[in-house]
């Protein structure tokens, strides 16, 4: 048997509820075109402000997946 190896990918997810549910949204999405997806580390957390409240989420992952 031989040694897996991995392939990392950036993607970035978007939300008007939470942190949270941005990554869920990459994640989903992400696991429609990508197969083996085994984990993700979150890179960079922003939002967009409109009229002085949190308007929208967004979550820069790195996701990894093993090569077939």
């Amino acid at each position: 048997m031989s040694d897996p190896v991995y392939k990392v990918v950036e993607i970035v997810g978007t939300s008007d509820k939470s942190i949270s549910k941005a990554i869920e949204n990459a994640i989903a999405k992400a696991s429609g075109s990508l197969r083996h997806l085994g984990w993700f580390e979150v890179v960079q957390m922003r939002g967009n402000i409109a009229d002085g409240k949190v308007n929208r989420y967004q979550v820069t992952l790195k996701v990894g997946f093993t090569l077939e």
